[in-house]
């Protein structure tokens, strides 16, 4: 008993002890994990964008935080019930003819050597599950519907409740279990710090480079640009792999349409809109610590992956940058041999 205290006394042994248990309780609850990851990225977008706008509009006359969040739901909120009333059931018509096209397309390839050693690379790959995982998880939209509901409503309250949840949550600070909420604030603020910054950076990038893809992709004349335009927006928040791997399914319906030569131009227009937010965008937006080694990205993504199915390829990343932020590991000091 005498050993256990002295450990427990110790700083670093409490804080790894509360991190393996606040582990252990997440994969306890997994089924909701879904929930939570949504509801912590809407929260953290919303409550950046209610400071950014309130910080806009006080120079021009004074407003209520509460107020913008308001607003900012209320216009969400509308365009979802437009979105889905009007465009979700053409993007689902879209995606799955789009996926059985490719399919059917891939497997008669009536001579084609392209088409025939694409559909080899392609199996050695196994596209066909990451297929199957897309159409489940469209095949959920209404338990998709209902889960983004309730996070809908639980970060308004967050939002318009910060100070009073802030007030109650510190109450914990002075109980009995006070040295577990202290370890519990550090993790948080690291996780907000580090994970938070990361995903607001990929979703920023992704809405620019989905934007500009589906201009250029409008401009050549491809088909399926409501399914394109959702399937490079997911695939774009995957740090590096997502732009090859966004091309596959782009390069495919672009040889289908108009041959070798519609694809030359297509890789000319995404090698442009990356060397655009490479140069210009990252630069703005991505601090300097967050830059990793590309073999490390792909590492991270490949486990990551294995272990959180099509989550890991958005998270894996953000997830690794807050283990580092927590082991005060700087990536962003880079010296060359």
């Amino acid at each position: 008993m005498g050993m256990l205290r002295e450990l427990f006394a110790s700083p670093m042994a409490r804080r790894v002890t509360v991190l393996l248990l606040f582990v252990l309780f997440l994969y306890s609850i997994k089924d909701m994990l879904n929930m939570l990851l949504l509801l912590f990225l809407v929260t953290y977008v919303m409550n950046s964008l209610q400071r950014f706008l309130t910080k806009k509009i006080n120079k021009l006359f004074p407003i209520h935080p509460n107020v913008v969040a308001i607003l900012l739901y209320v216009i969400i909120v509308t365009a979802m019930v437009v979105g889905i009333t009007n465009y979700v059931p053409k993007i689902i018509t879209q995606v799955s003819e789009m996926i059985n096209n490719i399919i059917r397309f891939l497997n008669s390839n009536q001579g084609d050597q392209v088409a025939a050693q694409l559909s080899e690379v392609l199996n050695k790959v196994d596209y066909k599950t990451y297929v199957d995982q897309a159409l489940h998880y469209i095949s959920k939209l209404g338990k998709w519907l209902e889960i983004i509901l309730i996070v809908i409503i639980l970060s308004l309250f967050f939002l318009l409740q910060k100070t009073q949840v802030g007030y109650f949550t510190r109450k914990f600070k002075k109980s009995k279990i006070g040295w577990i909420y202290d370890e519990l604030e550090y993790f948080g603020q690291k996780f907000v710090a580090s994970f938070g910054k990361v995903i607001e950076v990929q979703l920023t990038i992704a809405v620019f480079n989905t934007a500009l893809t589906m201009l250029g992709l409008w401009i050549l004349g491809f088909p399926y640009l409501f399914a394109l335009s959702v399937l490079v927006l997911v695939l774009s928040l995957i740090p590096v792999a997502g732009v090859v791997l966004s091309f596959i399914p782009i390069g495919l319906i672009g040889y289908q349409s108009g041959g070798l030569t519609l694809v030359i131009w297509t890789v000319v227009m995404i090698l442009l809109i990356h060397a655009v937010e490479t140069y210009l965008l990252n630069p703005r937006l991505m601090a300097h610590k967050t830059k990793l080694p590309m073999f490390y990205t792909f590492v991270i993504l490949v486990f990551s992956q294995h272990f959180f199915g099509i989550w890991g390829l958005i998270i894996g990343i953000p997830i690794f940058m807050f283990l580092m932020d927590i082991l005060d590991v700087d990536p962003g000091d880079e010296k060359t041999a």
